[in-house]
Order: structure tokens, then sequence, then C-alpha cells
């Protein structure tokens, strides 16, 4: 334990910490997708339709915004959505077929203290449950740590919401706890569940992720072999 000149105990110093940079990637590309900042004119009518195969609105229960009644109206969502820098929205662009299946977003920067969280999670169902969506998640993980040199990663939803709650914890965040009453959208209570990755838990986490996604992972239907999960 380090203690100050006082016989108080402080955490370790971190040498050399300087504020990083904010997010402004306009690409990320991977194996099997490229995250794209969202541009309303190349990617709103394909998110929309995209959306629009689902037979209910269950995905948009624990957003903020959303469902959408028409084409127009996600329209107007993705132009506001294009314009903001914090949060920044990235369209997914499957590869194989030029599509867009969803977005997500680096939102809550704070370069100062090197913590952002990743949120606006919003995936259709032709992207649930296949590579690309953790794909996704990697590369925004591998931007935020190895690029720009952040030491936090966030992920919070509601404490009610199971899969976002799993999910986080498939992709290697640590839970950290809930706040009551956090936040109110859509007329309703939110109590969040806090979930982080830092820094030091990165390179593990960095080479999980590369073996889960490498080819010999996947038989000839894409199927997965072993779980990301195994490769921690």
């Amino acid at each position: 334990m380090t203690t100050n000149e006082y016989g108080q105990p402080v955490s370790e110093e971190v040498p050399g910490w300087a504020p990083v940079p904010r997010p402004d990637a306009e690409t990320l590309p991977g194996r099997y997708c490229t995250l794209e900042h969202l541009d309303p004119a190349r990617h709103a009518d394909s998110l929309y339709d995209a959306y629009a195969v689902a037979q209910d609105d269950r995905d948009w229960t624990y957003l903020p915004y959303g469902p959408f009644p028409d084409r127009e109206s996600y329209r107007a969502w993705a132009h506001d959505a294009a314009q903001s820098a914090d949060p920044r929205h990235y369209a997914v662009v499957d590869h194989a077929t030029g599509a867009v299946f969803g977005t997500l977003a680096l939102m809550r920067h704070d370069p100062v203290n090197g913590v952002i969280e990743v949120g606006n999670v919003v995936l259709s169902r032709g992207m649930q449950r296949t590579p690309m969506s953790t794909e996704a998640q990697f590369l925004l993980m591998r931007y935020v740590f190895d690029d720009l040199g952040y030491r936090r990663y966030e992920w919070k939803c509601d404490s009610l919401n199971v899969p976002s709650c799993r999910t986080a914890e498939r992709l290697g965040f640590t839970y950290e706890g809930t706040f009551r009453q956090a936040v109110v959208y859509k007329g309703r209570n939110r109590d969040t569940a806090w979930y982080a990755i830092v820094d030091s838990e990165w390179p593990r986490l960095r080479a999980a992720f590369e073996a889960w996604l490498s080819p010999a992972n996947f038989t000839a239907d894409g199927r997965q072999i072993d779980p990301l999960q195994a490769r921690r």
C-alpha cells in the first residue's frame, strides 16, 4: 500500500499522463465489417430497411428513442445523430454485401481522464448473433485503447435489460454496480447497470477477440467453434 507524507493511503501515480484525443475516425475497417461515421445520405435508408425486418418493436424498448413509424422519421433522427460530436455515431457496413446493418456510438467523452462509453447500440435482426456484431464492438475498443489511449471504456444499460447485461459480460466488461433511479426515459425510471474495461485488461481481451474472429474459429456455414469466453 502506498501512503503520502501524512500516512494516508493513496492510489498509484499515472506517470506521464496527459489528456487523450476525442474520437474523430471516419472509418474503422475490420475483417467482416467496417464502421463508418454515420452519414444519413448513405446509411439512413439501408438502416431503416434493416430494422423494418423485425416483426415487432422490442429492440427499441430500452433505448431513449425509437421505434420509428416511417422512413422519414428515421431519416430525421439519422440527420440529427450525424451532426452530433458526442455521441459520435457509427454505421456497421457488411463487407460481403455492402449492406448497413446497425449503429453504435462512442459517447460521454472524457479525454482529460481518459474515459469513454460505448452506447446507442442498435443492431438489426440480420446482424444479431453474427461475427459482425462482435467485430463492431472490437473495432471500437481497439480504436479507443490502441489508437486514442483511453484508460477506461464503459458500458451502461437498464438493469432490467438482461440481453444487454449478458452481452457486456460476454464482451469482457466487468460489472461495477447499479445506480438507482439514474435516468428517466420514455416516462419510465431506469436503474442503470455499470460495466467497464480498463486498459490493463485490454491486451488479454484483444488477444481473445483476435482469436475468436479468426476464420479458423468458424465452420464453413459460419458457426463458431469456440465461444468468445473460451478464448479468454
